[in-house]
């Protein structure tokens, strides 16, 4: 026998456990396709040639195109008919032209400079135009300021990790477009609980121990909040459940104390770029979007790039405050076997769990204090930016 619903029912989903929705974080909620009034890396700089490129960050369709050394983004598409910009070619210095009709578009500002099929005197020159964006390389990227209400963009050094602004270093990292909301994955990437059981498995931790749990703060400092741990745990009994260990014969045998910089023990020797800088947490997290894992050695920085409510650019890079030869090693390293175990296969247990991640509904637990203060960061930073662009006090 089938069950029919009576005329005029409808079907309801069940609720689930936990939060419903995030109203409790307003502008975050809203903030699907990302936070504007940000600058955002793109692609690698030699990526970025005299034959324009399409990309969408922020739900905005840019093309990017290099002219003379310089490069620079453009809203991707002619006002004529509504063709893509990153279809056409550069037929003059300075330019990109359409390619269905030649309208032919000033880079520098966007406005219609020529209209090959219209002649030279065409009456429609320099009556409209395509918006451009502010452009910068840094970190060997392009990167793209999404202004939130047409404002200028500030200095790019102004958003950037402080500790790579002023040091020589050298890095290697990686760009590749994911599945899923970009909220999903920096939440993954400043997330306590995760790595300790999903990364169990990476080759990247084979030899390296693991804690089973911790107890953790998270502790706001400037811009940044962090991750700071006040009690590391490597085994554990669970009540009517069994025994777990983060140890195994093979691993390095686990550390007495708690620690802060890494996350596999208390380190003999930092670097000391690295130390310097006084981090309180080796895992921290600022607007709009930029994590900060601090090791001995090195720092891993992950940049979650929106493009649309469903799908953002994973951009993964690791430094070395390295000069001279130690760079030649770094390089050899990173090439040889770190791109691969770091920034593909353990970053690609990141993926897959943010490609599957439906929430809310969320019932979230002790460890998220982590995503909750992320963001209420996210929410306290948008309502300042907000104000200001008003006038309103903060």
């Amino acid at each position: 026998m089938t069950r029919r619903l009576e005329e005029g029912a409808t079907r309801t989903r069940p609720k689930l456990p936990g939060r419903q929705d995030w109203s409790s974080w307003p502008n975050y909620d809203a903030a699907a396709e990302g936070f504007r009034g940000y600058w955002y890396p793109v692609t690698w700089s030699s990526h970025v040639t005299g034959k324009p490129k399409a990309f969408t960050i922020c739900g905005e369709k840019l093309t990017l195109i290099r002219d003379n050394g310089t490069a620079y983004a453009l809203h991707d598409r002619c006002p004529h008919r509504g063709v893509p910009l990153s279809l056409g070619s550069q037929q003059f210095p300075g330019t990109v032209s359409c390619p269905y009709h030649g309208w032919t578009f000033d880079l520098t500002n966007g406005k219609l400079c020529a209209v090959i099929t219209d002649g030279p005197d065409s009456p429609i020159r320099g009556k409209v135009g395509v918006p451009t964006y502010a452009v910068a390389e840094r970190l060997g990227m392009v990167w793209v300021y999404v202004p939130l209400a047409g404002e200028a963009a500030p200095p790019i050094d102004e958003q950037l990790p402080e500790e790579l602004v002023g040091n020589a270093f050298v890095m290697g990292g990686r760009i590749d477009p994911r599945a899923g909301n970009w909220r999903f994955a920096c939440e993954n990437g400043f997330d306590e609980g995760h790595a300790k059981y999903l990364h169990r498995t990476s080759l990247w931790r084979l030899f390296k121990p693991m804690p089973v749990w911790n107890i953790t703060r998270v502790v706001p400092e400037g811009r940044w909040i962090y991750r700071v741990q006040d009690e590391v745990h490597w085994e554990a009994d669970f009540p009517g459940v069994g025994h777990w260990t983060g140890k195994r014969w093979w691993k390095l045998r686990p550390p007495k104390g708690t620690f802060n910089v890494g996350n596999t023990g208390t380190p003999k020797k930092v670097d000391p770029v690295i130390e310097k800088q006084g981090f309180p947490g080796f895992a921290s997290l600022s607007m709009p979007g930029v994590l900060r894992i601090v090791y001995p050695k090195f720092i891993h920085y992950e940049f979650y790039v929106p493009v649309d409510a469903d799908n953002h650019r994973y951009v993964g890079v690791m430094v070395n405050f390295l000069k001279g030869v130690a760079t030649a090693r770094f390089y050899a390293k990173y090439l040889g076997a770190i791109r691969w175990l770091f920034h593909g296969q353990f970053s690609g247990q990141d993926a897959w769990m943010v490609d599957v991640t439906d929430a809310p509904p969320e019932k979230l637990y002790r460890p998220d204090v982590s995503l909750t203060s992320w963001r209420n960061l996210a929410e306290s930073t948008t309502k300042q930016k907000l104000a200001a662009l008003k006038g309103e006090p903060s």
